[in-house]
């Protein structure tokens, strides 16, 4: 991609005021088609919201989009919605034993209104402070509990099973980084008492290791050219822990990149170690220290944003695979800018969303070690941000329920909507689109505003009512 160094933060704030008033008429649009008791919506087909999946996913976007709504533009409706579905809807999420996706759902939503009230935005009281602490232990606890060892530590399975690792759950570590942060652990056999940083870690560990390729000759197609990509599912023997083979659920091949699950290794490895800053040296002696726990999730986030400056279109904008079969049909991808209404094969605007934080937090993550690096990667992260942020990806009509269109949900299983007398899907959008592409605009708007500095786990202090009140 072709990075512009001529942006910054402040100059994107017409364009993300602009965001922010479309986003208001949608998400209010969407609560009246997608009431509380209804199907959670996942995506748009001819620009309404319809339910469609294998869990309750993306719940947690459409609620917490509220809470990013009134951050960034104080309306205290939209806080008010989202307080009001976190207590009366999400409560199923927090203890939901068959998804690997807490992160998404609880973090989203409890987590969004802990870090308000924690940053002073309203006045919740020491029992809602309490509570929303509650929901994320629990949260934390129930996600590592999916638990899989191997012999390297083990990793959280995804919901196909013990065998396997999905690269996605890289970023639902904030439920764990939460609950350990608020001082929790799970408890185990006999009160066995397992450090939650610990399994966040060893989950890490083997996303770096097994998810993430290093052009280091792991198999045939891993090349040096290709280092950095990323396979959506790792397979292993559940007998013996011992790694099998790599796997796809919704990209094209084992052997090609999903983008937007490059997407999620992007954001997921730096915001964690964001996260990890805050703890003291003394919490990583168990793990071998600060430098060795580190290391893998710094490679990973490294490799992949590389990967991605190097073989996305020249805006930013990734097709949905970097190796979908029809791509050679519209010749060097790289060189030009992505066309969302090509014959051949459809972008997503998703996976460029959730990869900009991913860029812009890496920057800022490098500031201090690493200027020239962290400088472009920050300029990028602002590059993608700034044409998401312009037609034709912002949704600007009215009628039409998602934020950010050209998105793609499930391409092999055909999922996606396709126009009439189109050939592949376009024009559409998804909860997990809108929610990114929100939260990477709070994220810049925070920066261009010299306010605090966006984090999922905020300032979190203590953790008991009787800690607080001394």
């Amino acid at each position: 991609m072709r990075i512009r160094d001529d942006l910054n933060p402040a100059q994107l704030q017409s364009k993300l005021a602009r965001m922010w008033e479309l986003s208001a008429a949608k998400i209010l649009s969407t609560e009246q088609s997608c009431p509380p008791g209804s199907p959670s919506p996942v995506f748009t087909i001819k620009g309404r919201y319809t339910a469609r999946g294998w869990t309750e996913w993306t719940q947690g976007f459409q609620y917490g989009s509220s809470a990013l709504q009134f951050d960034a533009t104080g309306d205290k409706s939209f806080l008010e919605l989202c307080r009001d579905r976190t207590l009366n809807v999400m409560a199923p999420h927090l203890t939901h034993i068959g998804v690997h996706d807490h992160g998404f759902n609880n973090v989203s939503t409890y987590g969004n209104l802990l870090r308000l009230a924690r940053e002073g935005r309203y006045n919740a009281s020491e029992y809602e402070i309490h509570f929303y602490e509650l929901a994320l232990k629990s949260s934390g606890a129930v996600q590592a509990a999916r638990w899989t060892r191997t012999p390297e530590g083990g990793y959280i399975y995804s919901f196909n099973g013990p065998h396997s690792l999905f690269v996605d759950t890289i970023r639902s570590l904030r439920a764990l980084a939460m609950a350990h942060k608020l001082g929790h652990a799970l408890m185990g056999e006999k009160d066995e008492k397992i450090s939650l940083l610990g399994r966040l870690l060893q989950h890490a560990n083997a996303t770096a290791k097994y998810a993430v390729y290093y052009g280091e000759g792991r198999d045939s197609y891993d090349t040096k050219n290709l280092r950095g990509r990323t396979v959506h599912e790792s397979i292993f023997n559940v007998n013996d822990g011992s790694y099998r083979c790599p796997s796809s659920q919704q990209g094209f091949s084992p052997f090609t990149t999903w983008t937007r699950g490059l997407a999620w290794a992007m954001v997921g490895f730096t915001e964690e170690l964001e996260f990890l800053t805050t703890l003291p040296d003394s919490e990583f002696q168990p793990f071998g220290g600060r430098a060795a726990a580190l290391k893998p999730l710094l490679d990973g986030a490294r490799a992949t944003c590389d990967f991605w400056l190097q073989h996305t279109p020249l805006d930013g904008i990734p097709y949905w695979d970097t190796g979908a079969p029809d791509l050679h049909n519209l010749g060097d991808t790289i060189s030009k800018p992505a066309d969302p209404f090509n014959a051949h094969e459809p972008v997503d605007s998703s996976a460029a969303a959730i990869a900009c934080q991913g860029l812009i937090r890496m920057g800022k993550y490098l500031e201090s070690s690493d200027a020239a690096t962290a400088k472009k990667y920050f300029q990028a992260g602002l590059t993608v941000l700034d044409r998401l942020l312009e037609e034709p990806y912002l949704g600007t009509d009215v009628k039409h329920q998602g934020l950010l269109l050209h998105s793609v949900y499930h391409r092999p299983n055909g999922w996606d909507h396709i126009p009439e007398g189109q050939s592949v899907p376009n024009g559409e959008a998804c909860q997990w689109g809108d929610y990114h592409l929100r939260e990477a605009a709070l994220l810049v708007q925070r920066i261009a505003e010299n306010k605090p500095y966006l984090t999922f786990f905020g300032p979190v202090v203590s953790t008991t009512l009787n800690d607080r009140k001394n």
